[in-house]
């Protein structure tokens, strides 16, 4: 089988690759943002490794030097926490490594002989649950120590040492200069999932006033189906926020922001993303061709492009309220919600009004919008941080519309 080279292609590639990285650079330079993060932490990871080598190298003249800059530079990691558990981690698998190579070499008195004898045992140990993607390091300076010839007591001391000191270093670099934390990330990744669902709910209001067809039908499934990923962002925004307060010095002195909403907020958008997901199905079987599902009228869709409108508005308010900088107007979500809950109202009142058929397709419609507004009256409530939160009234006492 021949493979054939396509130029065109490849320098298409290479061109995206080094656009997308001059963007990158320019990000880092001109505001805060990961890209900015990123860089920070690759300067002190850097720094960290010059001034272990500096001290273990230059100044002490250590036998193994490499072993401080080494550590060091791994242990420059996303949180102040996450620094010293790998610290830890690290310092138990280069002195098992070490002492288990030179007690190999004592037994057999052949570098081949011992390494046969010392690899199997610290491969084992690497995998051990406990050491994480650290537990490699017990391996190789299993093998720095049987190249090295470095057997003796004082030998050993030092490999000891000179990790020591490069863990000292890089915790203390990644600990008291710029210590990360994750605030903004997590923030960040809030926003995008109403900032995101309000572009759904936009695009198909204006779609919905022409009339639509099968094919945009699919493309808003396709797109609501997407929204749950970004719930798992936000999860793992949550984790990375919390690790990044553990141990942290600067937790206290730096300027936090509001609060996180609260896990409610989670749980309220996990359903809000699960009814239109199911939403835009029902709407994508009910058109078409070979439609499932028998479409409702042009006129009992009528009042449907206006409730989405509304939602999306409710959906940019939440997003201006976590700091997202949308919507570009202000936006009043008691307002925003009344609109939708009185669209919704007139949209159901077509129920009653179609065959037997048909009320299948528009029932399941409504179904699916009551409970996506009550979600979103959740989603408020389930913010008890910052000046969103609701003054009275519980989680259904601000859904105009609501009937028994």
């Amino acid at each position: 089988m021949s493979i054939s080279f396509a130029p065109g292609r490849i320098w298409h590639r290479i061109r995206w690759e080094a656009a997308a990285t001059g963007r990158s650079v320019r990000a880092a330079f001109t505001g805060a943002g990961p890209e900015r993060d990123l860089a920070v932490q690759a300067l002190k990871a850097a720094a960290a490794a010059v001034l272990a080598w500096a001290v273990a190298g230059w100044w002490w003249s250590a036998p193994l030097a490499l072993m401080a800059p080494w550590t060091a530079i791994v242990l420059v990691q996303n949180t102040v926490y996450r620094s010293l558990r790998t610290g830890l981690q690290q310092v138990v698998l280069i002195a098992a490594g070490t002492v288990l190579a030179a007690l190999a070499y004592a037994l057999t008195g052949n570098t081949m002989a011992a390494m046969a004898l010392v690899l199997p045992v610290t491969m084992l140990l690497g995998n051990y649950s406990r050491f994480g993607d650290q537990g490699v390091y017990a391996s190789t300076t299993a093998l720095f120590v049987l190249v090295y010839g470095s057997f003796s007591g004082y030998d050993i001391a030092h490999r000891l040492l000179e990790t020591l000191v490069g863990a000292v270093i890089g915790i203390g670099v990644n600990a008291f200069v710029l210590p990360p934390e994750h605030l903004r990330h997590a923030h960040d990744t809030l926003y995008r999932l109403p900032r995101d669902t309000a572009a759904v709910l936009r695009g198909m209001a204006e779609e919905m006033k022409d009339g639509y067809d099968r094919a945009e039908a699919q493309e808003w499934h396709t797109r609501a189906r997407r929204l749950p990923k970004l719930l798992d962002d936000i999860r793992n925004a949550r984790l990375w926020k919390r690790e990044s307060d553990r141990f942290n010095p600067a937790r206290r002195m730096r300027r936090r922001g509001p609060e996180l909403p609260s896990s409610d907020w989670d749980a309220a958008w996990e359903r809000i993303t699960d009814h239109l997901s199911t939403l835009t199905g029902l709407l994508a079987e009910a058109v078409g061709d070979e439609a499932r599902l028998r479409p409702p009228s042009g006129e009992a869709l009528a009042d449907l492009p206006d409730l989405m409108q509304a939602m999306a508005d409710v959906c940019e308010g939440d997003c201006a309220a976590l700091g997202g900088g949308c919507p570009a107007r202000p936006v009043d979500r008691d307002e925003a919600m009344a609109r939708a809950w009185e669209a919704h109202r007139r949209l159901k009142a077509w129920v009653a009004h179609q065959d037997e058929e048909t009320a299948v397709s528009l029932g399941a419609l409504v179904s699916e919008l009551q409970q996506t507004l009550y979600d979103l009256g959740d989603a408020m409530v389930g913010r008890r941080h910052g000046p969103w939160a609701p003054r009275t009234g519980g989680p259904r006492s601000r859904q105009p519309g609501r009937t028994p």
